[in-house]
């Protein structure tokens, strides 16, 4: 929680400090002017940061039962079998050492070898496994995935990728209608400024808020491939490296994650378009990171 509340903190400083950069810029250059432009883009601002971090924040809130829903997850409540029981077994085990509270553990169908972690907090998460992982790899490597995926929940991954998510999307869509009205202004005259944005403004924000909005993906998807190596060192700190390197070589065996695009970030086998877009870094890395850290 101590954790988590720094890590806002932060966060907030962090966002202060590059608005006061960009409010600074634009002041210099002429751009606005004090507090005339107050007056105008403040609550723009608090538009964009509502908008922003509530859509993350609401996507993260509900990431469990949509996880479920997506991918036909089965929360195993009892153990049916062995196999189950072996299950719940390993992810408490790993919990208990990460010290977070036990996720929901479930399985869903589908051929491809995949995993994935999510949940708005440490202690309300769910770790869900397919039926082509569980059918094509040993306990030994089933259990460092587990821990792989533990990780994630103990190193707080999904709160802070929806904070990360929450500042760019507040720049994106603040940035995207200051720079908007800026070229609309220029474009049109006087007597039409004072009737408001035209539809040179409608379609410059639209391509402004695409064009941002790739940029961020490209933070994002950066953030997200650095998260996978914390968690591979994880799940090789809980389950044993050997173990880590083992699942990591059969998972390079499938080329598609197979989860819905909802949930594909999560998973422990991802994709993406282009290196730079992809939520994952590829295997081999992976791989090599562990053994370099071990040697």
């Amino acid at each position: 929680m101590l954790k988590r509340f720094g890590l806002l903190i932060i966060t907030n400083f962090a966002i202060m400090l590059a608005i006061s950069v960009v409010w600074g810029v634009l002041q210099a250059t002429g751009v606005i002017r004090n507090v005339e432009a107050l007056n105008h883009y403040a609550p723009l601002l608090v538009f964009s940061a509502l908008m922003g971090f509530g859509g993350a924040f609401i996507s993260l809130l509900i990431s469990r039962p949509m996880a479920k829903w997506t991918t036909g997850a089965q929360v195993i409540d009892t153990p049916r079998n062995a196999n189950e029981a072996w299950l719940l077994e390993t992810v408490r085990r790993h919990a208990s050492r990460a010290e977070i509270g036990m996720p929901q553990v479930a399985i869903y169908d589908a051929p491809d070898m995949n995993a994935f972690a999510t949940g708005a907090t440490k202690n309300s998460s769910l770790v869900a496994v397919s039926t082509g992982l569980l059918n094509s790899m040993e306990r030994s490597e089933v259990d460092a995935v587990l821990g792989h995926e533990v990780s994630h929940i103990a190193n707080g991954d999904m709160v802070t990728l929806t904070l990360l998510q929450g500042v760019l999307n507040t720049f994106v869509i603040f940035l995207s209608r200051v720079i908007g009205g800026i070229i609309d202004s220029a474009m049109r005259g006087r007597d039409d400024r004072e009737r408001g944005g035209g539809l040179g403004y409608f379609f410059t924000v639209m391509i402004l808020q695409t064009v941002l909005g790739l940029l961020a993906s490209l933070v994002v998807a950066w953030f997200s491939r650095r998260r996978e190596y914390r968690a591979d060192r994880g799940g090789a700190d809980l389950a044993g490296t050997p173990a880590m390197v083992n699942a990591l070589r059969r998972l390079g065996r499938s080329e598609e994650s197979g989860l819905p695009k909802a949930v594909a970030a999560f998973g422990i086998n991802g994709e993406g378009v282009g290196a730079l877009f992809r939520s994952h870094p590829p295997i081999e890395e992976r791989i090599r990171a562990l053994q370099e850290r071990r040697a």
